[in-house]
């Protein structure tokens, strides 16, 4: 524990509007519809969740606050925290758009690992693209807390991506078919660079394997699982036959589709 602890959390001041607004999953659906619509991935990470009228929910790592809106929509109690300020900010601000729902939701600033909460508070726990901003000492801490603000017959709902199977074996493989191809520019060496901003803030990528591992460790039965965004590209036969294969056939999946999720329950 003690090598894990010098691994120094990122520090909140690299999560500004900037980051909200240009590069944090979700931000085009966001901006254009000032919170009202999800992308496709926190979408179908929100569907798992199975939030109902009544529920407690508690959205850790709330960023923009869209999920809250989503929670208080359904008829749920819904808290979120964040531990950059500038979060906090965009989530309250978009908390107090609709005032008939505003007192369904708190936002609160505060850690991951330090979270402000009773024991058995929660009927779900939302982990969405945050796994990947934490240390391996941060995370085992954030799900330690989360299993303890969870009820008995709570759920924690996590999305996280890339699949780091994706980046340490497939993503070479890809990379180069795809400079053959000319468009080379678009697969830099470093696939954490594709988007820029997570070479500052993406510091734990998980496997499937892993985070069940990880999940298991922490007193949770979990089921993980795999998925990846729609690929509407127009590609000749072979192409077409090839990503069909590595997309879905194990094991040949397990490295190339890119996001995972978890449902876990605590272990009695």
């Amino acid at each position: 524990m003690g090598n894990y602890q010098s691994q120094q959390p990122v520090r909140p001041e690299r999560y500004d509007e900037a980051y909200f607004l240009s590069s944090c999953e979700g931000y085009t659906e966001f901006v254009a519809s000032e919170g009202a619509h999800l992308s496709r991935r926190l979408s179908e990470a929100f569907a798992v969740a199975e939030v109902g009228r009544g529920m407690r929910v508690l959205d850790v790592g709330c960023g923009r606050g869209e999920i809250l809106r989503h929670c208080a929509g359904l008829g749920a109690r819904a808290c979120g925290v964040d531990y950059a300020p500038v979060a906090a900010r965009m989530a309250r601000r978009l908390a107090d758009v609709e005032e008939e729902r505003r007192d369904a939701v708190g936002v609160y600033l505060a850690d991951a690992k330090r979270l402000p909460f009773p024991p058995a508070s929660f009927d779900r726990v939302l982990m969405f693209d945050l796994v990947e901003h934490l240390h391996p000492w941060e995370l085992d801490r954030a799900l330690a807390e989360a299993r303890r603000v969870l009820r008995p017959d709570g759920r924690l709902i996590i999305h996280t991506a890339p699949n780091v199977w994706y980046d340490r074996y497939a993503y070479s493989l890809v990379r180069l078919v795809r400079g053959l191809m000319g468009q080379g520019t678009k697969y830099p060496r470093d696939p954490r660079a594709i988007i820029p901003a997570n070479l500052d803030v993406h510091v734990n990528e998980q496997s499937a394997l892993s985070l069940w591992w990880v999940l298991r460790r922490a007193g949770f039965r979990a089921q993980v699982w795999l998925d990846t965004p729609p690929q509407d590209r127009r590609e000749e036969c072979v192409l077409r036959v090839a990503r069909y294969i590595l997309f879905n056939w194990p094991p040949f999946c397990w490295f190339f589709e890119r996001e995972v999720f978890a449902v876990a329950r605590v272990v009695a």
